[in-house]
């Protein structure tokens, strides 16, 4: 870690060439003086113009940083939660704690979730894609059972007025337990004339999706009456096929099936026409078909893959990547860079991005862990 004096409460964190803004709450003061906590993962990441070079610290020389913006970029990747189901900090470790305590979930007592990276709500994603130099369409990936919490969060740090679509990956409960709640980021009208949100999702997906939220499919079911103060939401079918693209929002989108366990298909998705950024938040194993589209030896390199890491190690045959498996999966896709999600309590954010920038020497990926509020100016 290097730890910089300064005046402004408005600061940049460096991490694989991407900025996130740090905000007043995430400084800290010890005998008068004002401290920020700056991680640079790259070694020869290219500085801000006008800017002097900083030197590199010790935790992050072996990274190359690679560009995935130009000068004047609007669009950006919004991690609105980077947990797993259970999300961080688990609770049996607060109610029942061990000895010695969870190192990583004991810090959710003492540690405001703005300035903790170990907080972590359910994996979801929001893309803010600039169309134009004055208009941005907000495409939310996944609503989970943290999604409240996560717009209470993100959506007034970062400014995030709407959602104008939404993508689900499937229908898992930290997929498309928030989905009453979209009410909540919806004009109100006591008449129920809201325009509605477009949800592009698979027929596995609505078919669950009817039976857990039958108020907001009404459309599907005859004979329903007409609710008040419910989510507006208009559902759109898309296929599990990586050569059946969909646009959403005006940005095109790659389904991406990999399997989450050996009888259940998940979607990923690919997107971005400037970079290739694909997204697989929940993943066992890879179809060969999925793989050659986002493999450096098969359709081409992606420039961001975000995948999923859930556990530190873990028996075979589950449905979740644990960390060597995740490793192994971008050996073999080569992205130029790679930022994890889905992590549960075992992973320290701090430490094992320790871990990870030794590996990205050894390997030659830029890898890290990411984290809830992370913000990635990208180009679309």
């Amino acid at each position: 870690m290097l730890c910089l004096h300064s005046k402004s409460w408005n600061v940049f964190f460096f991490s694989l060439p991407f900025c996130i803004l740090a905000s007043k709450s995430m400084t800290k003061e010890r005998n008068g003086q004002i401290f920020v906590i700056i991680l640079i993962p790259p070694s020869k990441f290219k500085p801000i113009k006008g800017r002097k070079k900083e030197k590199p610290s010790t935790y992050s020389e072996t990274m190359e940083s690679q560009n995935l913006t130009s000068n004047g970029v609007g669009s950006a990747l919004i991690f609105l939660g980077t947990g797993n189901s259970s999300a961080v900090p688990h609770p049996m470790c607060l109610i029942q704690p061990s000895d010695p305590p969870c190192h990583v979930c004991s810090q959710a007592l003492s540690v405001p979730p703005d300035q903790n990276p170990n907080y972590r709500c359910n994996t979801s994603l929001l893309i803010d894609y600039q169309q134009s130099s004055d208009e941005h369409k907000y495409i939310l990936i996944d609503v989970g059972k943290t999604f409240r919490e996560q717009v209470l969060r993100w959506f007034t740090f970062h400014k995030i007025p709407r959602v104008d679509s939404i993508i689900l990956t499937h229908e898992h409960a930290d997929a498309v337990l928030g989905l009453d709640d979209i009410r909540s980021v919806q004009s109100f009208s006591p008449t129920n004339d809201t325009d509605p949100i477009p949800v592009y999702l698979s027929q596995f997906t609505l078919d669950s999706i009817c039976l857990k939220f039958h108020y907001l499919t009404k459309e599907r079911l005859p004979g329903a009456k007409k609710k008040k103060s419910i989510a507006q939401l208009e559902w759109r079918k898309i296929e599990e096929d990586c050569q059946r693209p969909f646009v959403a929002s005006g940005l095109q989108f790659v389904p991406l099936p990999v399997m989450h366990g050996e009888d259940y298909i998940y979607l990923g998705f690919l997107f971005g026409e400037k970079v290739r950024i694909a997204y697989i938040s929940d993943v066992s194993r890879f179809p060969e078909s999925t793989e050659y589209v986002i493999s450096k030896a098969g359709a081409g390199q992606v420039d961001l893959l975000i995948l999923e890491a859930s556990r530190k190690s873990g028996p075979p045959g589950g449905a979740h990547f644990c960390l060597s498996q995740t490793l192994e999966a971008l050996k073999r896709l080569c992205p130029k860079q790679a930022l994890l999600t889905g992590m549960g309590h075992e992973f320290d954010h701090y430490k094992d991005n320790e871990f990870l920038a030794k590996w990205s020497k050894r390997e030659g990926i830029a890898v890290q862990l990411a984290r809830d509020g992370l913000r990635v100016p990208i180009d679309l």
